[in-house]
């Protein structure tokens, strides 16, 4: 009887490997790579809205880009500048955790002065970095608002791009 018994374990291990990759969690499919939009959308106030949009696979990503309109300092019209960088990594085909930064640039005067011409006083600016630093779960396709205040509300929308 023993002698029987290590052939019969030995061809149930053969017929188990063989049919290992038929048996596969439907999970492995979903390390095929992707491309994810990531979509911020902005609404002021008075209900102005503005976007900004990027393209990636799951890992990192980094944008610095100018805002449309400058920003008047003093007689001068100073660009400003919005940053979005992050990480995104896929959880399963519906969902992902977004590590987020959304930020912009303000510029502010920092000093004054009168240079004794026709033209009046010149001013110094520096430029400010605000934003927000944060982690999400997404659901792929599913908006998420991600900031409310007074000046309006933030959300964010990632989709998965069937290529």
């Amino acid at each position: 009887m023993k002698a029987l018994r290590f052939p019969v374990i030995a061809a149930l291990g053969v017929l188990l490997s063989l049919t290992a990759p038929l048996l596969a969690s439907p999970l492995a499919e979903t390390n095929v790579p992707a491309n994810y939009v990531i979509k911020v959308l902005m609404k002021d106030a008075k209900g102005n809205t503005s976007s900004l949009q990027v393209t990636t696979i799951d890992g990192s990503f980094e944008l610095d880009t100018l805002q449309k309109n400058p920003v008047k300092v003093g007689n001068m019209d100073v660009p400003s500048t919005l940053k979005m960088s992050g990480t995104l990594t896929t959880i399963d085909e519906q969902k992902g955790r977004l590590k987020l930064y959304l930020g912009r640039t303000v510029p502010y005067v920092t000093s004054t002065f009168n240079n004794g011409s026709v033209a009046g006083s010149s001013s110094s600016y520096s430029q400010l970095s605000v934003g927000l630093d944060s982690a999400f779960v997404v659901t792929f396709g599913k908006p998420l608002v991600i900031q409310v205040d007074d000046n309006g509300e933030v959300s964010i929308l990632v989709t998965r791009e069937e290529n």
